[in-house]
């Protein structure tokens, strides 16, 4: 059986891991994302490790970015225009590539955990849905006939505009760019800046949740009617607050008002906005499916 390598890229973290999918995982490491030299370079001491003791037929990348997914690029696998420091225009794909000799998957974060979740997680069987994740980003990524969604370069779902509520206690946003996108009204960080705590600490039924609540289904009813996914993954740490879920669906329908009339929304709106099927683990399985997308291209 053909043995893989996984990268899943975090701007706070690194994740190393070999296997086959979700149920051969093995050796799972993690580090800090500092530089990209010390960074990238334990991710090359690691695969040459590994590729030691087994043989590797590609390794996947699942990515922060932005970055260049697309193959005839000249800035292939590349990280471009990210905020973090030290990180604008990183070579990272093809100096991979080139250390480690095999084929190397490449594509965002989020499109690689909508990979993962449509190989072996809550999008098995269908051919168009999206995976959102709220943590301390938001981004998503798209499949769409069967295709992993890009264009003129990438999804950047978290940076679709909202209207600030009026009762916001914040209603300028976080993000450096947009302010009131939906990134810099929902993330983690603005969660802790709007309220003055960490997201986690806060009470189950704290006033946030509700506010949260509604800024994302603000984006998801937008998404629904551009996209029309047939399900929508939402994973990051912010929807590990299981409190959100019951919160985000009852203000979906009540956005959409009954315009979609599809029973899959009305009537099971429960498996319609539903967590990942591979838990946290959608992040490295994507980017294993990612590296078993390269081998068999």
């Amino acid at each position: 059986m053909p043995f893989f390598g996984g990268i899943e890229a975090g701007g706070t973290k690194f994740v190393c891991a070999i296997g086959t999918g979700p149920d051969d995982l093995r050796n799972e490491i993690r580090f800090p994302t500092t530089t990209p030299d010390e960074t990238i370079g334990q991710a090359i001491a690691y695969f040459k490790q590994q590729a030691a003791q087994q043989p590797l037929e590609a390794i996947g990348i699942a990515s922060f970015g932005p970055v260049d997914p697309h193959p005839e690029s000249k800035t292939w696998g590349y990280i471009t225009t990210t905020p973090k420091p030290h990180w604008h225009n990183t070579e990272f794909a093809p100096l991979i590539q080139r250390e480690i000799g095999v084929p190397v998957g490449f594509d965002t974060d989020v499109n690689g955990a909508a990979l993962g979740e449509y190989r072996w997680g809550a999008a098995q069987g269908l051919n168009n849905f999206i995976y959102l994740t709220i943590g301390t980003g938001i981004g998503g990524g798209a499949m769409v006939n069967g295709r992993l969604l890009h264009g003129l370069l990438h999804p950047e779902m978290g940076h679709i505009l909202l209207p600030p509520r009026p009762d916001d206690p914040a209603p300028q946003g976080f993000c450096p760019y947009h302010g009131h996108c939906l990134e810099g009204m929902a993330n983690g960080p603005a969660i802790e800046k709007r309220w003055g705590q960490k997201a986690e600490t806060l009470a189950k039924v704290h006033p946030a949740w509700e506010l949260e609540a509604h800024y994302l289904a603000v984006g998801l009813e937008g998404l629904i009617c551009t996209l029309s996914p047939q399900r929508i993954i939402m994973g990051g740490g912010v929807m590990e607050q299981e409190q959100v879920f019951p919160l985000l669906r009852q203000k979906v329908l009540d956005l959409l008002n009954g315009y979609v009339q599809v029973p899959a929304i009305l009537d099971q709106i429960d498996s319609y906005i539903v967590p990942p099927g591979l838990g946290n683990r959608a992040g490295i399985c994507g980017a294993i499916a990612l590296a078993e997308q390269a081998f068999t291209n």
